[in-house]
């Protein structure tokens, strides 16, 4: 039995909760990936999965093999990293998960990142924040961007590097379009904003959450007229229909090239939410991570987030 091929069937089996897609994840056939989970279990002579006609999930035993799964394939890309990577040359892949609403700073860190270590190959996934909080509790993730709030809050226990504050803005057409680039305009009141017909993320959301409670804040309830779990419809909407959205201003800086919007300042209440990366705690990252988080640190990047991130406009 390979033992780390098959430690890899039975993770892919957990991200995809089907025999079908794990297998074909794996580039094996599902009777293969089968095989090799049964020939897992007579070798540690306990049942590890809860079979159905279809996948069920994992006995207690199977959740203890899926932990230990996961910490020693991390720890095999930790050897393999520090093996290919000379002192100067990290090498190896990073993957980081971003909430939505982040996403056009990841792509920037990303690029960035890439440009300066030519062997790291970022992945870069859009992913819910609670999505994000278990992928680098489970080693899943190497890296996340999101809101750093939310950790002290649910008592979750990750490292994190401040990037920005994250500021709201009501968008809307602009009438007549304006110059080459969106127009900033005047700060408009959350409860102004209530009354107009808005396009906003869907409530599973957290940024939805943040947008909800600043309305509660300002003793107004808003009821969406369209709701996306996509970013860019929530910006194409506003080009394409009659409709307004509130985006927060990493958005807004990636939207800049269109005339045809404008962006109003969100104000009483004034919500300020900071966003930052989240790491692992752990002792030992990879020369990936540790490329990552230096770049994270570095005071030119953390001025080009601010200019891009609505903090400067």
């Amino acid at each position: 039995m390979n033992l780390l091929g098959s430690l890899k069937y039975l993770v892919a089996l957990d991200e995809h909760k089907h025999f079908g897609r794990a297998a074909q994840a794996c580039h094996i056939t599902q009777p293969a990936l089968s095989n090799a989970l049964r020939a897992m279990e007579e070798e540690f002579g306990t049942a590890i999965v809860t079979r159905g006609r279809s996948f069920v999930g994992f006995t207690p035993e199977g959740q203890r093999v899926l932990r230990s799964a996961r910490r020693m394939l991390h720890e095999r890309e930790l050897l393999r990293q520090d093996l290919d990577s000379g002192a100067a040359d990290p090498r190896g892949a990073l993957t980081v998960g971003v909430v939505p609403t982040a996403v056009p700073i990841a792509a920037r860190f990303a690029a960035l990142l890439q440009a300066r270590h030519p062997g790291i190959a970022p992945v870069v996934l859009s992913l819910s924040s609670p999505e994000i909080e278990t992928g680098l509790e489970n080693l899943s993730l190497d890296l996340g961007l999101g809101y750093t709030d939310r950790l002290q809050r649910l008592g979750i226990r990750l490292g994190t590097l401040p990037q920005y504050i994250e500021h709201y803005f009501l968008v809307r057409k602009a009438t007549p379009p304006f110059g080459q680039r969106l127009r900033f305009g005047a700060a408009m009141h959350w409860s102004q904003a209530a009354t107009l017909p808005l396009c906003l993320l869907t409530p599973d959301m957290h940024n939805r959450t943040l947008v909800d409670a600043a309305f509660a804040t300002a003793g107004v309830g808003v009821k969406a007229v369209i709701e996306t779990n996509s970013i860019l419809t929530l910006a194409l909407s506003v080009v394409a229909g009659e409709v307004c959205s509130v985006l927060p201003g990493a958005l807004v800086g990636a939207f800049r090239g269109y005339r045809e919007l404008e962006a109003l300042p969100l104000a009483n209440p004034q919500i300020l939410t900071p966003v930052g990366f989240m790491t692992q705690a752990s002792d030992r990252p990879s020369r990936t991570l540790e490329s990552a988080i230096a770049l994270a640190r570095d005071p030119a990047w953390l001025s080009q987030v601010a200019a891009n991130s609505g903090t400067l406009v």
